[in-house]
């Protein structure tokens, strides 16, 4: 790839990702992890689908969503139906899996999306000129960036599921690795484009 690669094809030096929108698209999710607990998932789950909604508004009214802002949407709105619809002792296992459930849909989102548009590419597209959405370089940058949303968040559901089952070390599990694999995720993310671009640039 990276030989075939030719100065047409690497986009311009820009962020080809637009990091403001998808760190936006993950506000609800985050709000979601921070909040929820036994007792709060419900407002955790209300709360997240309203700022889903504000979130995705703009793009709603020109009547195109993104994935992940559409999955958050539904997973909330579904999460917010149950909790009104059931009583507490038939939604037990949603007090206790909350996040792992949420952080395990975006680990799947980011991985479906794999098979036919990575989801990053969406918010690429936004800073990224259109001749060069079908690039090599493009395609490998967002095909690479959700693989490693996908792995992120593949591991936040482990680790808030260890937390679950070794209760003693929750702050580690709940808060220290999350936190840690999420701020990692935003350097690789705002790093890797331009630095793969100029690999490629010195190859050619």
């Amino acid at each position: 790839m990276v030989q075939q690669a030719t100065t047409e094809q690497i986009a311009p030096k820009k962020k080809p990702v637009g990091t403001a929108s998808v760190f936006l698209s993950f506000a609800p999710w985050i709000i979601f992890g921070v909040v929820a607990s036994p007792s709060t998932w419900e407002y955790a789950a209300l709360a997240a689908l309203i700022a889903a909604l504000v979130l995705s508004a703009q793009d709603l009214l020109h009547g195109k969503i993104r994935i992940l802002d559409a999955a958050g949407i539904v997973f909330f709105a579904v999460l917010s139906v149950l909790a009104l619809a059931l009583s507490r002792s038939d939604l037990l296992w949603v007090e206790t899996y909350a996040q792992v459930i949420s952080n395990g849909l975006v680990a799947v989102v980011a991985f479906v999306s794999l098979l036919y548009d990575p989801f990053t590419a969406q918010y690429a597209r936004e800073s990224t000129p259109r001749q060069y959405w079908d690039s090599p370089v493009f395609r490998h940058i967002n095909r690479v960036l959700t693989t490693y949303w996908g792995v992120t968040f593949a591991i936040m559901t482990a680790s808030t599921w260890l937390a679950i089952a070794y209760p003693g070390q929750d702050d580690w599990f709940n808060w220290v690795i999350p936190i840690a694999l999420l701020v990692i995720a935003v350097k690789f993310t705002q790093r890797y484009p331009e630095s793969y671009k100029d690999r490629v640039s010195a190859a050619t």
